[in-house]
């Protein structure tokens, strides 16, 4: 586990990964893969797929039983993590990820007028190589 800035994300008691997908190519996947290899609880939301690696998948941030112990990686097009984020500040989620690649300056406005840009995680930083996800199998 990392420490300093994303120590208390990664605190969190489970992982959901919105956007998660069902390919192994792409990142959705491999971002849900690294928390399983790290032996973290991961939940893979996304509303077209049953299950992915084995896990029953979400459709959308609702459906989680914990919220508000639930940190959030986002694997989202842009337009799609404005929504994504309005429903985690609405749900009492905290701690929030955005992967390369979501972000826009209208998610990025929207985090802080949600209440969520004090600890969200954006600009750059990947989840995978901070927890040395190398592709493997879990």
């Amino acid at each position: 586990m990392s420490a300093g800035k994303f120590s208390p994300f990664l605190s969190a008691t489970t992982f959901a990964v919105v956007g998660a997908s069902t390919s192994r190519e792409k990142f959705g996947n491999k971002v849900l893969r690294c928390y399983l290899q790290d032996g973290k609880k991961a939940i893979p939301i996304n509303p077209r797929e049953k299950e992915i690696e084995g896990l029953p998948c979400l459709a959308n941030l609702s459906f989680l039983t914990c919220p508000s112990e639930t940190a959030v990686s986002v694997i989202t097009p842009p337009a799609v993590t404005v929504s994504v984020l309005e429903q985690a500040a609405k749900l009492g989620i905290k701690h929030v990820w955005l992967q390369p690649g979501c972000e826009s300056p209208e998610a990025i406005a929207t985090a802080e007028r949600v209440g969520l840009l004090p600890t969200l995680i954006f600009g750059g930083p990947c989840v995978l190589v901070e927890l040395g996800f190398e592709g493997r199998d879990h």
